[in-house]
């Protein structure tokens, strides 16, 4: 065992609070129930809260600037001063500015949607993509957050290390208006940089902490030159002006493409992620600067399962046979914002169930432990993983182990499939919908609240939820929608509440992790063998159809992105747990089907985000089971019966040709936020699924106009057959209020009227 005591290090940590605090003041916020004052205390409390964790831990390299009202890259953006004129031009206080970029803003100052939003790598965490047009010119701004938090942290009696996303992966993921791209930038955003450094350097900071994790992705001769042609400037210029190091932190793989370039560099310290970096201890026994200290990302900060010491240690001996024991410093393979604050928040699941799980402040522990190799720790966590946790269901193994490539396959084909449900469904050109759910008000979160808590009854409950159900169906009908939803009051989260109906997950009371902004989420925890006992959703889809002559869609999500949405577990491949899963929900889409549901909606919103980050591990590591799980799902309907699926928050362009693989009969994508970029890509790959990309952004409190929305479907037909189209919002209305959403949908009702006028 490596007795051998280590430095320490944390790429970030949450800061939604650890009762969600951020998440209410800053709604507080938006609704001028609090003061930015007010907002702001809330602010620092979280960071201050973070900092002594780890302090007390004992970390050694404790990051700040990690804080986000929103998110790190809208705070890069901001620091950088890439703030688009539109936003500038409201004139609002400068983080009432900020919340307008994040989620647009309609108001007596003026209307303007928000930045387009986008999954971070491989997760489910949400950054907001920069806009930089001609007229932009990178330079620092006033206010410098990051000094500012520093001093901040110091002041507190922490010393820190300010993290920022780096340079590369900022202007890589950026969005360019105009004939200025990538490039053009590159020598203002190194000036800013380097000015930061400087200031920070001056400010006490001895680090600097730039994280580029774009770096791991496929990165060709163009991009490489010009990830050299940035640090070779800024490096260079910061060794001459300023005495802060430089640590390059990558993550979420490895760095394959350009590690000779990086380790050639003259970094005073590197990150690299031995998790889900499969090629990274390959890549470190090349070689690694003399000079340099590694920041070797072995703890998981993505999973919650606790790490195996001996494991980890194995694996630290590996890495100290060519980096000296005295450069490694032991850290999270990426920021802990992705897990829960803490085990502890956890009063309702036994003890014997806890033990198994790390969230942020646990996984301090394990740090520690790791890098001092304390015997005692070491001992427990040896008798944690010696002893079985699940035995697996024989009856879910045997069904697995029974499917054939028949189960798989969808018949008539698709083109068959659309003559015989357009006979049967009769709809009108530019169909309208909505995505499923409608907004969870205080009232349905109480009453689904009074039932958990035992204050009323099941009936009572029940009774509430169908008056609700027949008011929405009501309600779609007087604004004209085509295919109604009975609106999933019934329903806490789309993976949560299926979750808690599955034999094989536990759930949380309080690991909540971010999502984006606001919104937070509770994943659950995939524990043994996964199977359905009972239909989940018939009952209240069935109700909801005799309310109504139109088509009323079931809703389900799908079983990759449950899988995908939950803490999926270690013991088994994802393949296996998503086709365990596919077979749960296959059994609820054929009870639907037999009770009359004629339509049926398999969310898929999570679809990409599992997906390797190289292209060259797309099929064979992802799609390859992804694709035929959705399939496995669906294919033994009917002909007639209509299957429906939504993505959101992705970049699909590259894989569209899969998403038409998956069979389904119409798509709704997520596309509003992203400028309809998906159509060219649709076009190009001859989609033959019948598609609609929504046309209004649902994240944001704004009203669209008519006009608006009729100027979005003209865009749309202008790239997919008319006959192909359909009319929707780009997400689920839960989060949104009962006034804007009847305003919005009316609109979006008018505009396809308008629209079948014109044909």
């Amino acid at each position: 065992m490596n007795m051998t005591a280590k430095k320490t290090s944390v790429i970030g940590f949450p800061r939604i609070g650890k009762a969600r605090e951020l998440k209410f003041a800053s709604e507080k916020f938006f609704k001028g129930e609090i003061s930015e004052a007010e907002l702001q205390k809330t602010a620092a409390e979280i960071r201050q809260y973070g900092w002594q964790k780890q302090k007390a831990a004992g970390i050694s390299f404790i990051p700040s600037n990690d804080f986000s009202f929103y998110d790190n890259v809208l705070d890069t953006a901001f620091l950088l001063g890439a703030v688009p004129a539109r936003y500038r031009e409201l004139g609002l206080s400068a983080l009432e500015t900020y919340f307008a970029a994040a989620h647009g803003y309609q108001g007596p100052k003026g209307d303007v949607k928000a930045l387009p939003m986008k999954k971070w790598f491989n997760t489910n965490y949400h950054y907001i993509v920069p806009e930089l047009d001609d007229s932009t010119e990178l330079a620092l701004s006033g206010d410098v957050k990051p000094i500012r938090e520093y001093n901040e942290a110091k002041a507190a009696g922490v010393h820190t290390v300010p993290s920022l996303v780096g340079p590369y992966t900022f202007l890589k993921l950026a969005r360019y208006n105009g004939n200025k791209k990538a490039g053009a930038f590159a020598a203002s955003a190194v000036n800013a940089y380097l000015e930061l450094a400087e200031q920070l350097s001056v400010a006490g900071a001895e680090w600097i902490s730039l994280a580029e994790p774009a770096l791991v992705f496929d990165v060709n001769d163009e991009d490489k030159q010009f990830f050299k042609a940035i640090y070779s400037a800024l490096l260079e210029q910061l060794h001459a002006k300023a005495s802060v190091k430089v640590l390059l932190q990558t993550y979420f793989g490895d760095i394959r493409d350009v590690y000779q370039e990086v380790v050639s560099f003259g970094f005073d310290g590197i990150g690299i992620d031995f998790v889900e970096g499969l090629k990274s201890l390959e890549l470190l026994k090349t070689g690694f600067p003399k000079n340099a200290i590694l920041f070797a990302g072995v703890v998981n900060g993505k999973n919650i399962w606790r790490a195996d010491y001996e494991k980890k240690n194995l694996l630290l001996i590996e890495i100290e046979k060519v980096v000296d024991a005295s450069r490694v410093v032991v850290g999270t393979s990426c920021s802990l914002l992705h897990v829960p604050y803490t085990v502890a928040s956890e009063q309702k699941l036994p003890a014997d169930t806890l033990k198994h799980f790390a969230f942020a402040e646990e996984k301090l522990v394990e740090l520690a432990d790791l890098a001092s190799g304390d015997q005692t720790a070491f001992e427990k966590n040896r008798a944690l993983f010696a002893a079985a946790r699940v035995s697996a269901t024989p009856s879910v193994r045997a069904s697995i182990d029974a499917l054939t490539e028949d189960d798989f396959v969808r018949l008539p084909n698709r083109g068959e499939r659309r003559k015989i449900q357009a006979g049967k469904f009769d709809l009108p050109a530019f169909p309208t919908t909505t995505i499923g759910s409608f907004p969870q008000t205080a009232e349905v979160r109480a009453n689904r609240a009074a039932f958990k808590k035992g204050e009323i009854s099941y009936e009572q409950y029940v009774e509430f939820n169908r008056k609700k159900i027949a008011e929405c169906i009501a309600l779609q009908e007087s604004i004209g929608l085509d295919v109604i939803v009975h609106g999933e009051f019934e329903r806490n989260d789309m993976v949560e509440y299926f979750g808690t109906q599955i034999d094989g997950f536990i759930f949380t009371q309080n690991a909540w992790v971010q999502s984006y902004g606001t919104r937070c989420v509770k994943p659950p925890v995939v524990w043994r063998d996964i199977h359905r006992n009972k239909p989940i959703t018939v009952e209240w889809s069935v109700f909801a159809q005799k309310q109504t002559g139109k088509p009323v869609k079931g809703m389900l999500t799908g079983p990759v992105t449950i899988l995908n949405w939950s803490f999926p577990r270690e013991d088994i491949s994802l393949k296996a747990q998503a086709q365990q899963i596919a077979l749960a929900i296959r059994d609820e889409v054929l009870d639907l089907e037999k009770n009359g549901i004629k339509i049926i909606q398999i969310d898929e919103a999570a679809l990409r985000e599992k997906l390797p980050l190289r292209k060259s591990d797309w099929h064979k590591e992802y799609l390859d089971w992804a694709i035929p799980a959705f399939r496995l799902v669906h294919a033994g309907v009917k002909p007639e019966t209509q299957i429906h699926t939504h993505m959101c928050y992705s970049e699909f362009n590259d894989i569209v040709r899969d998403i038409d693989a998956m069979d389904a009969d119409v798509i709704t994508f997520e596309a509003s936020r992203s400028d309809l970029k998906l159509l060219d890509a649709l076009n190009d790959a001859h989609f033959e699924t019948q598609v609609g990309p929504g046309v209004y952004d649902i994240h944001s409190p704004r009203v669209p106009s008519v006009d608006e929305i009729v100027n979005t479907i003209h865009r749309i037909i202008d790239k997919v057959p008319q006959a192909n189209v359909w009319v929707n919002p780009d997400c689920g209305l839960k989060t949104r209020g009962e006034t804007e959403t009847t305003a919005s949908l009316k609109n979006l009702v008018a505009a396809a009227r308008q629209l079948r006028a014109e044909a």
